[in-house]
């Protein structure tokens, strides 16, 4: 369900968060602000409560729900959006006891990513995470399902309606599951062929806003589409890179990261994330002018640890550095480079840094072929990189860069 798209006016909401001490609530919630404005809603405060643990019925104390149901009759607030993820019961003891609609951290990501999948793929992932999501919460929804109350003899057709939906949530979701398994057996057989054919991957991947598609077509003029917003785009995009030692790459750009990001989403998206898990090298890209840099950079690191990409070679490409102050405390991983994709600064040396990170699959030499060989120097042509050619009474002569597969097969005409 889309919660803000389509409206005359936006949501006013307030943002909610429990500062128990497990993660920077303030950062937190910052971060979250800019969810909810990318969801389209109107931010017109935050509440953040300090507490040991959650309570189990309403998540808050009463006193700060007091507090919170004031604040919402006095300012015409629409909704209340938490930046934890909220049991089914939280969620509705804190609507009943504000009057207010409640979503979670997890519901407006889920939103996000509903409004931005373009692809068939990225449709059915998303729709399965909001699905599996939404099951659980489908139990006392009273008024909306007409229940008649619970115990023997109450059941009426409020709880056959109920029911009804759960077994067609549950259909649904099996279809899916399905669909999506045939369709990463299909991308599973893209990556083998690719591998099969010699095809050199580099993917992209970072938090959400960092530069990436922006860097994808400053790269290779992909146009895609690079708007500062969080997750602007999902869908995952490959296109081909010439690098300066004459090789092609696939250069692909995959969804954006975000703290605590859904586990559901994660597991919807594994066959697009997988890109980088079989990528020979990652770019992981930083917004170096942002405070949150370093523990960005963390989150990254845990999920590629997550998609099993331990072991990978990686570039941390700090992006944005023309706006940084200090980048020489922020942890990186692997080799670093400074760039700004957007005015195109420090690319050159980014593309130099990727060939010395690639495992050489090509080497310079000169080959000297007789002119019976056009075929070969054709396809040494359109293929390799050829930075001189002579034609010399014995043959032509070919300074070339070209894939070793290939010198192996024309090694006795290496000068």
């Amino acid at each position: 369900m889309d919660f803000f798209e389509n409206k005359e006016q936006p949501e006013r909401a307030v943002l909610v968060s429990l500062d128990t001490g497990e993660f920077d609530a303030e950062s937190s919630v910052a971060e979250m602000s800019e969810l909810a404005r990318t969801a389209g809603a109107e931010v017109f405060g935050e509440v953040i409560q300090k507490k040991d643990k959650p309570d189990p019925a309403t998540f808050l104390g009463s006193g700060k729900l007091d507090e919170l149901k004031q604040l919402c009759d006095d300012n015409d607030i629409d909704l209340l959006i938490f930046d934890s993820e909220l049991s089914p019961s939280q969620q509705r003891n804190i609507e009943k006891l504000t009057d207010v609609r409640v979503v979670d951290r997890t519901t407006l990501i889920l939103d996000i990513f509903a409004a931005r999948a373009l692809s068939g793929e990225g449709k059915l992932q998303v729709e399965l995470a909001q699905l599996k999501y939404s099951l659980p919460r489908l139990g006392g929804k009273g008024v909306e399902l007409s229940r008649l109350g619970g115990g023997i003899g109450t059941r009426g057709p409020g709880e056959s309606k109920l029911e009804s939906d759960k077994r067609h949530i549950r259909r649904r979701i099996n279809a899916l599951e399905q669909d999506l398994n045939e369709l990463e057996q299909r991308r599973k057989r893209y990556r083998e062929r690719r591998k099969k054919d010699g095809v050199t991957t580099v993917a992209l991947v970072g938090y959400t806003n960092a530069g990436k598609s922006t860097l994808m077509n400053t790269l290779t003029d992909a146009g895609v589409l690079a708007e500062n917003k969080l997750f602007a785009t999902l869908d995952p995009t490959a296109r081909a890179l010439t690098l300066p030692d004459g090789r092609s790459v696939m250069l692909i750009d995959t969804v954006g990261f975000i703290r605590r990001l859904p586990h559901k989403l994660v597991e919807a998206f594994k066959s697009t994330l997988a890109e980088a898990a079989d990528a020979d090298l990652i770019l992981n890209i930083c917004d170096a002018s942002d405070d949150e840099c370093a523990e960005q950079l963390a989150v990254t690191l845990d999920l590629l640890k997550e998609l099993e990409c331990e072991g990978k070679p990686v570039i941390s490409v700090m992006n944005k550095c023309d706006l940084a102050q200090d980048l020489f405390s922020i942890p990186v991983i692997g080799d670093t480079v400074k760039i700004s994709a957007l005015n195109g600064t420090g690319t050159d040396k980014l593309l130099e840094t990727i060939v010395r990170m690639l495992p050489p699959t090509r080497k310079r030499v000169r080959l000297l072929l007789p002119f019976s060989m056009g075929s070969d120097a054709a396809r040494l042509r359109a293929d390799s990189a050829v930075h001189s050619e002579e034609y010399t009474p014995d043959g032509l002569l070919l300074d070339v860069t070209a894939d070793i597969h290939e010198l192996e097969r024309l090694k006795d005409y290496i000068q």
